[in-house]
């Protein structure tokens, strides 16, 4: 038998097998035929694997949405992934706006209130946009490649098993088929051998495939160690972001009254919605920040006496005439005459000095 004989016997073969296939399948949809069912634990495993792909999808995509907001640079990254190539390096949205400002305070001059805070609040910005990147690369690296190579590797695996394993039931089933119309001794003896040849390829097949999704246990357990490898993260980039507008917070609250002109405001955090925050008729801007005019104070700095106070945020002194702060103490404080109208005289204790009033809420 030369090899064209045999290459045409083979796709005779192929074509008599898909053939039979595809009738069993249709006989199955139109209740014209039996169907082998699956055993209930395999059943199980398999709609577990299915499940597992799906939201692994999911949230592999809304990962890459949340990381990199940008649909076109997305496109993009995955363009030069599929290229086997490095995509080039591009400065992020905060970046940008730290040099944007940067750039503004230098112009204004670094000598001036606005300038210098604007390129305070630019650097924090470049910083911010820093952390960024790194929590990209390393949520990319631990949680976003692994998922991406189950549904690459692992599932596609599992997927053609599936495959192979339903053509082996159908072989099965047409097996029986043929067995139950057979008449003749010698008919029904060779499809006797056959329906045995085509349940012990359908069992081998269903132990494999069965291994393959028993996997699926190890592949949650893998998952959930990469899940908290990107919580950790997310956790760190959060308490760099927070750090850094702290430092920034407490830099901008340091500046000396005298550096402000009277058309100046002082910037303070948002306390919470239920605070009794010193200045309660200050504005709240669209950017999340209450803007405090000293003519809303005028009430506090004209009293008598002295009041309770809960420090709102920690505050690290600047010079011996100030009083460093922890978050949630309470302190008394007062006015003094002629102080800036953006300090007030803390104690606690033995301990006194000036205390930024931004960083204070009074108490009833």
């Amino acid at each position: 038998m030369n090899i064209m004989d045999f290459n045409v016997k083979k796709l005779a073969a192929d074509a008599g097998t898909f053939l039979s296939r595809a009738v069993q399948f249709t006989e199955e949809k139109l209740g014209q035929a039996e169907k082998t069912e699956l055993d209930a634990h395999l059943e199980n495993l398999l709609s577990k694997a299915e499940c597992t792909k799906i939201w692994t999808e999911k949230i592999m995509k809304q990962t890459e949405v949340l990381l990199q907001p940008n649909p076109n640079a997305r496109i993009e990254e995955f363009v030069y992934e599929k290229l086997d190539r490095k995509a080039p390096s591009r400065i992020n949205n905060p970046e940008l706006l730290g040099q944007y400002m940067i750039d503004a305070g230098t112009e204004f001059g670094p000598g001036t209130a606005y300038g210098n805070a604007l390129i305070k609040c630019g650097e924090t910005q470049k910083r911010i946009g820093t952390a960024d990147r790194e929590l990209i690369q390393t949520s990319a690296l631990n949680f976003l490649t692994p998922l991406r190579n189950f549904i690459e590797g692992d599932y596609k695996t599992i997927a053609k098993e599936r495959k192979l394993l339903q053509n082996k039931r159908l072989d099965l089933d047409a097996a029986k088929t043929r067995l139950k119309k057979a008449k003749a001794a010698e008919t029904r003896a060779s499809s006797e051998q056959e329906l045995r040849i085509t349940q012990s390829e359908f069992d081998r097949q269903a132990e494999i495939t069965r291994l393959l999704l028993e996997g699926i246990s190890s592949t949650h357990a893998h998952h959930l160690r990469c899940l908290n490898d990107f919580v950790e993260a997310q956790m760190t980039y959060y308490a760099q972001c927070y750090q850094y507008m702290l430092d920034l917070q407490k830099q901008l609250g340091s500046f000396p009254s005298s550096y402000c002109n009277n058309n100046q405001t002082s910037v303070a955090p948002v306390p919470s919605a239920s605070s009794n925050v010193i200045g309660s008729s200050a504005l709240t801007s669209t950017s999340g920040l209450v803007i405090a005019s000293p003519t809303n104070l005028i009430d506090l700095k004209e009293c008598s006496g002295s009041r309770k106070a809960r420090v709102l945020y920690d505050y690290d002194a600047a010079n011996s005439s100030e009083l460093s702060l922890l978050a949630d103490e309470v302190i008394t404080v007062f006015s003094v005459v002629g102080m800036d109208s953006d300090w007030l005289m803390g104690e606690r204790g033995n301990q006194k000095g000036r205390v930024p009033i931004t960083y204070l809420e009074l108490l009833n």
